[in-house]
């Protein structure tokens, strides 16, 4: 017999919101990682946490390369609106299948590469999409993304270190054809920005270590270059 009430009366909103919302679903991409290596899924969303901080008291942020978005609450948290986007409609209808009223957002189908977003953006961020970008399209891709920004519009971009990669799982490198390590990033942000910092990640905790031993970087873009 299935228990009514919990034994502590401070855990019974607990079946309040199991019975009146249900119970929230994980997304495509995070019901992966929790099904092969639940730890990975406490360092993604620590990503989006960083993000979060960073970006806080923000209006109008863009995610590029959302995925199913799963960790993009976390960022909604601390700014007032995001608009996701996505260049694979599986991962877009997954997203819009979950969001919730509570934490709605923007989440339509479009590919970066191809032209920006329309509308202007105090802040935009993409994780674990660069390297998913040959590297003859990385100039095409940041200038789309910048041209997405305000005039003082910030950017973060995270990708795996080209370091981490000869650890790397064969299924988890797949499509990886542009890692960097910390000197690249800075390069290509460089080109882009009058400021950028950059940070090194090792499991969930971002610092600014030595890169090399980095599994996972994090560029800040401050002072948009005006001829991009």
């Amino acid at each position: 017999m299935e228990a009514r009430q919990t034994q502590e009366p401070q855990y019974n909103m607990l079946l309040d919101l199991r019975d009146t919302k249900g119970l929230t679903k994980l997304g495509l991409h995070a019901n992966q990682i929790f099904h092969d290596d639940p730890k990975r899924l406490m360092i993604m969303l620590s990503r989006y946490k960083f993000v979060a901080k960073m970006l806080s008291g923000k209006q109008r942020v863009l995610e590029v390369g959302c995925g199913d978005a799963f960790g993009t609450r976390i960022v909604l948290q601390e700014v007032d609106s995001i608009c996701a986007v996505d260049f694979d409609p599986v991962f877009v209808d997954d997203v819009n299948q979950r969001i919730e009223e509570q934490w709605k957002f923007d989440c339509y189908v479009h590919d970066m590469v191809s032209g920006p977003v329309d509308g202007l953006f105090d802040a935009t961020y993409a994780l674990d999409v660069l390297e998913h970008i040959s590297p003859e399209l990385e100039d095409q891709f940041m200038s789309n993304i910048t041209s997405s920004l305000s005039e003082h519009g910030v950017l973060i971009i995270g990708i795996p270190s080209i370091q981490s990669q000869a650890y790397a799982s064969d299924r988890s490198k797949q499509g990886h054809v542009n890692c960097k390590d910390a000197n690249g990033l800075s390069s290509l942000m460089s080109g882009f920005f009058h400021n950028v910092f950059i940070f090194s990640m090792n499991d969930e905790v971002v610092h600014t270590g030595f890169s090399p031993m980095a599994q996972y970087l994090i560029a800040l873009g401050v002072g948009r270059k005006s001829e991009n």
